[in-house]
C-alpha cells in the first residue's frame, strides 16, 4: 500500500490530501476524533507550505508520507520551497490572536497542541518536517 502522496502546490490539492489521510488513518485503531485532529494538523502545515513557501506555484510540489508503528504515527512532509521551521516560530497565545483580531496565527498553535513532537531538518534544498503523534 502506498503511504506517500505527492501534491502540487495549489490549494485545490488539499482535498486530495484530506482523502489520502482519511484512508490511511482509517486503517489505524485511533478514534475518529483523533483522526480529525491529525488531518487538521497535517493539512495546516501543508496549506502553509503551499501558500507561503511555494506561493501556490502549481509547477512545484510537496510530498507527505504516513508511517505507523504500534506506539506512534509519523507524518513526514518534504518540500523544496522557502524554509519555515515551525519550531522556531514564536507561537502567540490564543488570547493574543483573538484580542488583536488577527486573521491568521491559530493554525500553528493547533498543530503544536495536537502533535506530541515536531522535528524539522533540511538536507540540501529539501525541507523535512516530521509531525509525530503517540498512540
Amino acid at each position: 500500500m502506498n503511504n506517500v502522496i505527492k501534491l502540487y502546490c495549489q490549494t485545490a490539492s488539499l482535498a486530495e490530501l484530506r482523502k489520502f489521510l482519511q484512508e490511511k488513518l482509517e486503517e489505524s485503531a485511533i478514534s475518529d476524533a483523533l483522526q480529525l485532529q491529525l488531518i487538521l494538523a497535517v493539512e495546516e502545515v501543508c496549506a502553509n507550505l503551499i501558500i507561503h513557501s511555494h506561493h501556490c506555484n502549481q509547477s512545484e510540489h510537496i510530498s507527505v508520507q504516513v508511517s505507523q508503528s504500534e506506539s506512534r504515527i509519523i507524518f513526514e512532509i518534504r518540500d523544496q520551497g522557502d524554509s519555515f521551521n515551525l519550531l522556531e516560530y514564536d507561537t502567540p497565545k490564543i488570547k493574543q490572536v483573538v484580542g488583536e483580531k488577527r486573521k491568521g496565527g491559530i493554525g500553528i498553535i493547533l498543530v503544536k497542541k495536537i502533535m506530541d513532537e515536531i522535528k524539522f531538518s533540511a538536507v540540501g534544498k529539501t525541507n523535512i518536517c516530521q509531525l509525530i503523534k503517540k498512540i
